[in-house]
């Protein structure tokens, strides 16, 4: 089956672009990450801890574990788990085992333009980081 990109349905989405879902400000982006193992201590964090204003944003494992932090309490997330981190919450996430974990990051569009901004940015330092959340209406919070 291949993609059609103004088509809502797509067979796969490993390893395919990701799945923008409606449109506008209120469209879903859907796409599948994998993260390789972790289990360190202290966590290996995917994201800083950061609060988006008014986004809401989703994971939903697919294979392995992944914990997930909202607001300083520790959410442990198995195969088939879903959790949300509602806008306005402080938020990280990590792979807490030695295996690798596969999942769904269901955001918003702004998210995912500051998931790009982040990736594209040349300046990591905590001021550099702060400027970028703040442009997409995010707050950096710094690692744990």
């Amino acid at each position: 089956m291949s993609f059609d990109p103004d088509s809502p349905f797509r067979e796969r989405l490993a390893g395919a672009p990701p799945l923008t879902i409606g449109s506008g400000p209120g469209a879903f982006v859907v796409v599948e990450w994998r993260d390789p193992g972790g289990g360190q201590d202290p966590p290996m964090y995917v994201a800083p801890l950061h609060i988006h204003h008014d986004d809401d944003e989703l994971w939903y494992v697919l294979e392995g574990t992944l914990t997930v932090r909202l607001d300083g309490e520790d959410h442990s997330i198995s195969s088939g788990g879903a959790v949300m981190a509602r806008r306005g919450v402080a938020h990280t996430y990590w792979n807490p085992r030695p295996e690798p974990c596969r999942y769904l990051l269901v955001m918003t569009q702004r998210i995912k333009e500051l998931i790009d901004a982040i990736h594209a940015s040349e300046d990591r330092s905590a001021e550099g980081m702060s400027r970028v959340f703040a442009a997409h209406d995010s707050e950096y919070l710094g690692w744990p």
